[in-house]
């Protein structure tokens, strides 16, 4: 049996790790969450109910969509009205791709077999309704589970963020814990997801989860030669500087998620677009005083 192949050819410019740099140079290294949770719109002062969800996600997505690089919506919310709520994700997505944002969906799916195939075409197929630039997975039940996902995003030039180690207190139990052979669970995702990444340039199309919030040198990043979505950033408590402190020389392949730090200033999309604006810019200026030294 042959070995995994590089999910990101080299020279293939569709390739979702090449855009993925593309955008981040372009725009700022920024991944802004599209969290429609019942508390946001009562700050929003919308109702609980599919049309204020409407409202709060198609007025952060027409605000935000065009200034930053990656915007990630939460499928939960959208799921837990139904099928009105899932045509608003469809939407959503639709409205951010029209405004040039890659769009991460957030849905954090694992399974085996045929189901973890019929995510994959659900979520990483040419022409499926809810078809998205890239989508968080779990490994919990064996990085090999992932196949059906990171075959289908190769063949259509999508990503996938692979949970290593989440910024949940819960998560250490887990992540933390020593794997066969080496290092912890964590260190053994994301050095499977580099087997993947081999090769690719200018970036692999696996990328993982590590959150903005753990401890410096809890997983090693340096031989991934994908990104690091790095959740924790903003309302959870991660600074700016914690990022540089937390992901040092590899802070360029960074991309900080920030949802609720953000979404407070709606519903005014100037607020909105105000507070992007002033994360991103903060966040360049790390990345380029990291690079500098």
């Amino acid at each position: 049996m042959s070995g995994p192949v590089a999910s990101g050819a080299a020279g293939r410019p569709d390739a979702f790790g090449a855009r993925l740099e593309e955008a981040m140079a372009a725009r700022g290294p920024l991944c802004v969450g599209v969290d429609p949770h019942p508390s946001l719109l009562s700050a929003w002062d919308l109702p609980a109910d599919v049309t204020g969800l409407e409202r709060f996600a198609l007025t952060a997505t027409e605000a935000l969509a065009e200034h930053v690089a990656v915007l990630k919506p939460q499928s939960a919310f959208f799921e837990s009205h139904g099928a009105r709520g899932i045509a608003v994700l469809e939407r959503v997505l639709d409205t951010a791709r029209q405004a040039g944002a890659l769009v991460l969906l957030d849905v954090k799916r694992g399974d085996i077999g045929s189901t973890m195939a019929a995510y994959a075409a659900a979520y990483l197929a040419d022409g499926a309704p809810l078809a998205a630039d890239a989508i968080t997975v779990s490994p919990y039940l064996g990085f090999g589970s992932l196949e059906p996902a990171l075959s289908q995003a190769r063949r259509t030039g999508r990503g996938v963020f692979v949970l290593a180690r989440t910024s949940n207190p819960e998560g250490h139990a887990v992540q933390g814990a020593t794997a066969a052979g080496d290092g912890t669970v964590a260190q053994s995702v994301v050095d499977a997801a580099a087997e993947r990444n081999a090769g690719a340039e200018p970036l692999g199309d696996v990328g993982v989860v590590v959150g903005a919030t753990v401890k410096p040198g809890e997983v090693r990043l340096d031989g991934l030669n994908g990104p690091v979505l790095a959740p924790g950033f903003g309302a959870q408590g991660a600074t700016a500087r914690d990022l540089r402190r937390v992901f040092g020389p590899e802070l360029g392949a960074v991309l900080p998620a920030s949802s609720r730090d953000v979404l407070r200033h709606g519903p005014s999309p100037l607020a909105l677009r105000t507070a992007v604006r002033r994360t991103r810019d903060e966040l360049a200026a790390v990345v380029e005083t990291a690079r500098s030294l």
